[in-house]
């Protein structure tokens, strides 16, 4: 561990900068004027692998935007580690809420501010020291192989066919990935559970073009209006979500499970402080943890219709649209839930309207059992490094081709993550602790020591 810590603290500034000049590449998979920009940041972590030791790297084309792929082949007979980790970030929107400029990070109170500073750059470049640091001080005991996307945040819709085209490539005996969080800085976990996801778009059409409210006002149905009370049917009074058969593969988790859970450190006072908010809402009957982390969720991710310019523009609009996502438990099939929300959406719209409804990316749950060799190297690695033994939780989080991997490459994955959930992923002014940077640099590598030793 001496060497470890020695070697971060000798190499802390070049390392930070090396991570700002990642993090500067605006590598955002979602629009396309970014293009060049994904292009640019998969040639920065190829580099950076070659120049950490790696054997071998490239930027292997996809039918979607490039995969990093890297080795470092130490010995065939050595465990093998497949790490993954993402290349490609959220939307900035909105700007003016940034404090400042989103991909030139910014160190304020400890923590790097900045897109992607957690998610997931910083993580992902953590794997990347750590394993420059093993080969520099001679103490990497596994193979290593690399496979960095850049399409997660879209939902990784060229990775599987990838991973189905190199199954050879890329065997594995785990794949390592830090793209979770954990309780707290002092309270450290490792994430055994994550939700699935369903994500569409709906479009509501009314009259064939916009109208004058004053004229045609209380005559005509407003998609705007119409949209707002079919959402609004989604759930009932208990926050229970009402679309015919959604709950129908949901599997109850047990009364002790749930009891394990409550037994994780959990302040609602705290939690509704740091976010503002008087109040939780959530499905009856579940605490706030359970919520996130064992019940399926369905919530509105944007919506917009008629003149929302400066001023007023009296107009009732023609279309009415929402983007909506189901979060979704393991058992639960993306698929099956996208064709049953099309289904209930079309059948409760109003007469006199025209519904569209699309998919745009989803992907199931998945669980990592606590009963193999790299979940105990990954609770033995923080406990070593964080001096505590890390706590089980189940995310509300995804990461859909995490289940992916396991149906097409057989591997299962652990999921030792180092961010928090305070670090605004997603939002205007994500950020990143500096302390959760480094340490997950000197944890990894315990990881490796310990994953050799569980699967001896």
């Amino acid at each position: 561990m001496e060497t470890i810590k020695n070697y971060v603290e000798e190499n802390r500034k070049r390392f930070l900068d090396e991570l700002f000049d990642l993090i500067r590449i605006p590598s955002i998979s979602a629009k396309v004027e970014n293009e060049d920009d994904m292009y640019t940041t998969a040639a920065f972590i190829k580099d950076a692998l070659i120049e950490a030791g790696a054997d071998h790297a490239e930027v292997k084309e996809t039918s979607g935007f490039p995969v990093v792929y890297g080795h470092k082949i130490v010995d065939e007979a050595l465990p093998t580690v497949l790490v993954y980790g993402h290349y490609d970030v959220q939307p900035v929107e909105p700007l003016d809420l940034w404090e400042s400029p989103p991909f030139e990070p910014e160190i304020r109170d400890g923590k790097i501010y900045a897109r992607g500073a957690d998610d997931d750059k910083g993580q992902l470049y953590m794997h990347v020291k750590a394993f420059e640091l093993m080969n520099r001080t001679g103490s990497l005991n596994c193979n290593v192989k690399f496979m960095i996307e850049g399409e997660e945040e879209i939902g990784s819709p060229s990775l599987k066919e990838f991973c189905q085209k190199n199954k050879d490539l890329l065997k594995a005996d785990v794949i390592l990935i830090s793209d979770t969080t954990m309780i707290s800085q002092d309270i450290p976990s490792i994430t055994v559970g994550l939700r699935g996801l369903s994500f569409l778009e709906v479009e509501v059409t009314g009259p064939n073009r916009d109208l004058h409210s004053g004229l045609y006002g209380g005559a005509v149905g407003n998609p705007a209006n119409l949209l707002a009370k079919m959402i609004a049917s989604l759930t009932d009074e208990n926050n229970h979500i009402t679309i015919p058969g959604f709950y129908d593969d949901v599997m109850e988790v047990s009364d002790g499970e749930r009891a394990e859970m409550a037994k994780a450190p959990f302040s609602l006072d705290d939690y509704k402080q740091a976010l503002d908010i008087n109040e939780v809402v959530g499905e009856k009957g579940f605490a706030t943890n359970e919520r996130t982390g064992i019940r399926p969720s369905l919530d509105v991710n944007g919506i917009w219709s008629g003149y929302t310019g400066e001023g007023a523009k009296t107009v009732l609009p023609s279309k009415a649209h929402a983007k909506i996502s189901m979060r979704l438990v393991p058992n639960q099939d993306s698929k099956k839930i996208d064709e049953l929300f099309i289904n209930h959406f079309r059948r409760i719209a109003p007469e006199g309207t025209k519904v569209e409804v699309k998919s745009l990316h989803g992907g199931q749950g998945y669980g990592t059992p606590v009963d193999f060799p790299a979940y105990r190297a990954a609770s033995r690695a923080i406990e070593v490094s964080f001096g505590k033994q890390p706590i089980p939780v189940r995310s509300g989080g995804s990461i859909p081709i995490v289940s992916d991997f396991e149906e097409v490459l057989g591997i299962k994955s652990i999921l030792m993550g180092f961010g928090l959930d305070s670090d605004a992923i997603h939002s205007p002014n994500e950020n990143y602790p500096l302390f959760n940077f480094y340490k997950g640099i000197e944890t990894i590598p315990l990881f490796y020591r310990f994953f050799a030793e569980e699967m001896k």
